[in-house]
């Protein structure tokens, strides 16, 4: 099973970064792709707190360094919410999102469907995914008191 976990991620995030790449920005990595996607998400600031948290980003100086690329980039904003920082995207992030999205649908959502992979399917492994995932963190939580 982890094996198979390996494989999946190594995969998903080479096709993250090639989809952007056809998307119209190539050199981003896999954690800014991500970041950018949930900032895009519902189009509400997220703080870096809320990254981290969403994301299970353990370090939060590596989320931190992919919104000041981000940023450079013109993808996302930086301002405040109270008194924190607050992260919002940008028109052009918003664009890029969105062409990300078409060729996703195109090339991914209708290539699981030809599997005979139907939504319900999908979302029943997701939510056993999500399932494993704190199996490990609280494993991780574990062994680090060992």
């Amino acid at each position: 099973m982890e094996f198979a976990l390996t494989m999946a991620n190594h995969a998903f995030q080479r096709w993250t970064v090639r989809c952007m790449t056809a998307a119209g920005l190539p050199g981003l990595s896999p954690l800014e792709i991500l970041i950018v996607h949930l900032v895009n998400h519902r189009e509400r600031p997220k703080t870096l707190a809320d990254i981290c948290l969403i994301l299970n980003i353990e370090d939060t100086h590596l989320a931190n360094y992919a919104i000041r690329k981000l940023v450079g980039h013109g993808l996302v904003q930086s301002g405040r919410k109270g008194k924190e920082k607050a992260i919002s995207i940008t028109p052009k992030g918003a664009d890029l999102c969105t062409r990300y999205g078409e060729i996703r649908e195109a090339l991914l959502v209708q290539a699981a469907r030809q599997l005979g992979h139907d939504q319900g399917d999908l979302s029943r492994i997701a939510a056993h995914l999500r399932a494993l995932s704190g199996a490990y963190d609280q494993a991780a939580r574990a062994a680090a008191a060992l």
